[in-house]
Parts: structure tokens; C-alpha cells; sequence
């Protein structure tokens, strides 16, 4: 019961914020990729590890503890958005939790435009369930500078306890990792005490070599977490790509003691590749990355399915899909 209650707070309060540093382009430029090894080595995963029975379920109970559950349509509704909110609160049917000993767990955080935030902030009230928007322009951050910065503001001041920025591709994309660094510096300083994810949209930056220097440079700017993606680009989180961000977490931790988180978020849908990227996660980073504090899904159907897989594990039977729907 302990260790579900921690999956409600935020992760400020249980690991400390990172400060950034200058930039340091020597690093930055010094970050290459392998694309033949990465792929390679992403490759294995999914073959390599497997984990049955008690310890599957325990694999993703824990899952489900670090997933932003997330409804990110042209169509939200404040109704919508309430029973979002009470999947958060209860992600999983309440004889499942009791048979498996987890009663009180809840999903990490429900994420949401702006304009969803105060909803979602009322409708989470006395969980600890911490609300996080999208902002500055998401999801192509093409909106005026002033903006974009303004939207962080308003979002905070409505109640979301985390922000998830999205970049501007074309830093990256044109080498002007100067200009990379201080648009997310001032994102960082305009969400105050709120949490910072930084958006890198991985699917539009061309080479996983850019993907590793925007990695440092966000992380190096004051990210606490660093993202894959929108969910709104063709290609949304990979293996490789994941690979390439958690090794660019490893040396920052290494270089300056600092544990910065990770959310891959984008086409992940089946219990079986959270299981894979948490193996990742452990083999990469360690045990203390495996907390919500440290880690996060952006997603929202991969509950449905973790769900069923529990419900098979307690009764031995597999039911339809559609009886799992997140909201």
C-alpha cells in the first residue's frame, strides 16, 4: 500500500529540481549516434527479456503508476475529461487491485490542453493526482514567442503541477543549439514550481545524432524530464530513439549528479512493450528510474490493455478489449 501512494506524488517533491548549467557546446558537438548499433541493440529487447506470472503483474502494476493518461483530441469535453479523471483515480476495476494487493493505485498524472486544465484540476481534487498540460504551442510550437510563454503561465495559474513544452524543431534542424538553449531556459523559468517536460518531437529532427545534442541541450537548459513526442507526428517514440535519450540522461547524471526523467509517449498501446521499455529503463538507468518520479508513458489506450492482462492474471481469462476502455 506504501509503495502505491508514491505513485500520487509529484515528482518535485521527491526528487530534486534540476538547476541546468551553461551551455556547453563541446559536449553538445561531441554527441554522436551509432545508428547500425543502436538499432542493433534496441533489436534485442523485446525477444530478450520476458517476466511471467506474479512478476509480469507486479512489471505492470508498476506501469501503471507511471502513466500520464492523456486525452489530447479537437473534440475534449468536460465530460470527457471527468472520466478520464476517474479511470486516474481508479485505473484498474477495484476486485483486480484487491486480488492482487493494490488497492489505491493510481495512474501517474492526466494530462490536457489548457483549456481542460481546471476541469481536470477539480475532478482530481484530494487524489494527488497531478495535472499536466501541453503548452507553447503544442504540438508544432509555432506560435508567437510571447505566447508561448504566456500559455505556460496561464496553465500554471489554472493548476497543472507539470507542463509539457514542445520545442522548436528548427533550432535543432539548422545547428542553432544557442537559440535551442535559451527558449528552454526561459519555458523552464516560466513554469515556476511546475514540473518541465521538454518535447523534442524525435520524428521530425531528422538524425538520432540530433536527437542526443537536443537531449543534452534541454537537459543542460533545465528540462526535468526529457520526451519523445506529440503523439501527433508520424513516427512517435522508438526503441531507438528511446535508447539514444536514456544514454544522453546517463552522462548528464554522470557529469553532474542530476537524475533527469523520461516519457516516451506516442504508439504505445500493448502491455508487452511497456514491459520491454521498462526492461530497458532498468538495464539502462537502474531501479531508480522505475518510479513515476523518474519515468512516464504518454498514453492512453496502453492502460485498456495492461488492464486486461491483470484481469487475465487473477481469473485466468482474457476479456474483450472494449471492456477496458480508458474513458
Amino acid at each position: 500500500m506504501h509503495e502505491t501512494r508514491l505513485a500520487t506524488h509529484l515528482p518535485q517533491t521527491v526528487e530534486p529540481r534540476n538547476p541546468g548549467l551553461a551551455l556547453d557546446l563541446d559536449w553538445v558537438m561531441r554527441a554522436t549516434a551509432n545508428r547500425s548499433a543502436i538499432e542493433r541493440r534496441a533489436a534485442t529487447l523485446p525477444g530478450r527479456r520476458s517476466v511471467k506470472k506474479d512478476h509480469q503483474a507486479a512489471w505492470l502494476a508498476r506501469a501503471v503508476s507511471m502513466i500520464d493518461l492523456t486525452t489530447l483530441s479537437g473534440d475534449d469535453t468536460e465530460g470527457r475529461v471527468r472520466r478520464l479523471c476517474a479511470k486516474a483515480r481508479q485505473p484498474v476495476r477495484a476486485d483486480i487491485l484487491e486480488a492482487l494487493g493494490l488497492e489505491g493505485l493510481t495512474t501517474g498524472a492526466v494530462c490536457v490542453y489548457h483549456d481542460m486544465v481546471a476541469p481536470a484540476v477539480s475532478f482530481l481534487e484530494g487524489s494527488g493526482i497531478p495535472v499536466a498540460a501541453v503548452s507553447t504551442g503544442f504540438p508544432a510550437g509555432l506560435s508567437p514567442f510571447h505566447l508561448r510563454l504566456a500559455e505556460i503561465g496561464e496553465s500554471v495559474n489554472a493548476g497543472a503541477q507539470e507542463i509539457d513544452i514542445v520545442i522548436s524543431r528548427r533550432h535543432v534542424l539548422s545547428g542553432n543549439w544557442q537559440a535551442l538553449y535559451d527558449e528552454m531556459r526561459a519555458f523552464r523559468e516560466a513554469c515556476g514550481d511546475a514540473h518541465v517536460k521538454a518535447i523534442l518531437a524525435t520524428g521530425e529532427l531528422g538524425t538520432l545524432q540530433n536527437v542526443a545534442r537536443a537531449s543534452l541541450v534541454a537537459m543542460m537548459a533545465g528540462a526535468d524530464f526529457i520526451k519523445t513526442s506529440t503523439g501527433k507526428e508520424s513516427v512517435n517514440a522508438t526503441l531507438p530513439v528511446s535508447l539514444v535519450m536514456i544514454r544522453a540522461i546517463r552522462d548528464f547524471h554522470d557529469a553532474t549528479g542530476v537524475r533527469i526523467g523520461y516519457k516516451p509517449a506516442g504508439g504505445i498501446s500493448k502491455a508487452k512493450d511497456a514491459l520491454t521499455y521498462l526492461a530497458l529503463i532498468k538495464e539502462e538507468l537502474g531501479d531508480d528510474w522505475l518510479s513515476p518520479h523518474l519515468f512516464r508513458f504518454g498514453a492512453s489506450s496502453l492502460l485498456g490493455d495492461i488492464e486486461r492482462q491483470l484481469e487475465h492474471h487473477v481469473t485466468g481469462a482474457y476479456s474483450a478489449a472494449w471492456r477496458h476502455a480508458s474513458a
